[in-house]
């Protein structure tokens, strides 16, 4: 069943929508704040649709999202109890939080950089960062760097593996996406006990 490769087809075919640069940014905006899904996933298929503009995407897609970040942060420092709580309550990431939070007391301001590559999703630093009162100025410097460097990293890969990227990424992506469903699928099952 290639459901997978269907989806990679029509995200392609967004990517080359007038609006797709304003809708990534408001995706890699609101995935720092309360979104569950990354801006790689609309990053990616644009860079491929337009490779001469792929550098300047991961440069809007990072700005973003690090705009996003300093929005959580305002969340976790001004609203943690009444706004975000309920949230990682809701969405079960009680236990990610708290090791977010213990990252943060050990290494400080360097776990909001590794937060760009970290499988830990980004919001939970930004909001553990206004929670913990970290620095405001290292906070949004270690966001960008982190950021920038991981959007820039897939650019360049769909940049110089143009066609032959996209072609290939075609053809591997049901395998991609039904393993990561069957990740997921796991996690769930063993931490759901």
């Amino acid at each position: 069943m290639k459901i997978f490769q269907k989806m990679y087809d029509k995200a392609l075919h967004w990517a080359r929508h007038r609006h797709a640069t304003r809708y990534l940014c408001t995706l890699s905006f609101a995935e720092s704040v309360f979104f569950p899904i990354p801006p790689d996933v609309m990053l990616a298929p644009m860079a491929l649709a337009h490779p001469e503009r792929a550098f300047r995407l991961a440069w809007l897609t990072s700005i973003s999202s690090v705009l996003g970040g300093m929005a959580g942060y305002l969340l976790g420092y001004l609203l943690y109890d009444p706004v975000v709580l309920p949230f990682i309550q809701h969405m079960g990431y009680q236990e990610t939080f708290g090791l977010v939070e213990r990252w943060f007391k050990e290494y400080g301001v360097w776990v909001v950089f590794i937060a760009g590559f970290s499988p830990i999703p980004y919001k939970l630093f930004t909001v553990g960062a206004g929670l913990m009162q970290m620095a405001f100025l290292p906070f949004v410097i270690a966001s960008f760097i982190g950021r920038a460097s991981r959007f820039y990293i897939v650019a360049g890969l769909m940049y110089w593996g143009g066609e032959k990227m996209q072609q290939k990424l075609r053809d591997i992506v049901d395998w991609l996406g039904w393993g990561t469903v069957a990740a997921a699928v796991g996690a769930y099952l063993i931490y759901a006990k």
